[in-house]
């Protein structure tokens, strides 16, 4: 059983979407983190290098995001995901991206995708 790390509400600003304007204009997008690492290692050792920097880690995320658009917002969480398993102290990454600024003729409140990542020969 793997300790949970979670960073909510990572406000990005990402060129993403099908439309020509979403790439012009940019929108806000939301980011929601939490991974599994085992946080014993830091708790014996009180010390940053035994567990996962989520100031380093946010800022990679945010990087993530913000650079080369792309159509769907499933490209963008990927990129996120291999970003948190970057840390091989990551088991997993359960990753949620938020578009609340999606181009919909309707009302509504939120357009959101997550996805869970594990470890494995793919991201060894």
């Amino acid at each position: 059983m793997t300790d949970e790390l979670s960073v909510t509400g990572i406000e990005c600003w990402g060129h993403h979407g099908v439309f020509d304007f979403e790439k012009r204009d940019g929108q806000v997008f939301v980011v929601d983190l939490t991974l599994g690492i085992d946080t014993r290692p830091a708790a014996a050792s009180d010390a940053l290098a035994d567990t996962v920097d989520y100031g380093g880690l946010v800022a990679g995320v945010r990087a993530a995001v913000e650079r080369d658009p792309v159509d769907l917002i499933e490209t963008v969480v990927q990129r996120i995901a291999d970003v948190c398993l970057l840390d091989t102290r990551v088991e997993w990454a359960r990753v949620t991206i938020h578009k609340p600024d999606a181009p919909i003729e309707a009302t509504y409140s939120d357009v959101a995708l997550t996805i869970t990542r594990t470890r494995g020969p793919a991201h060894d």
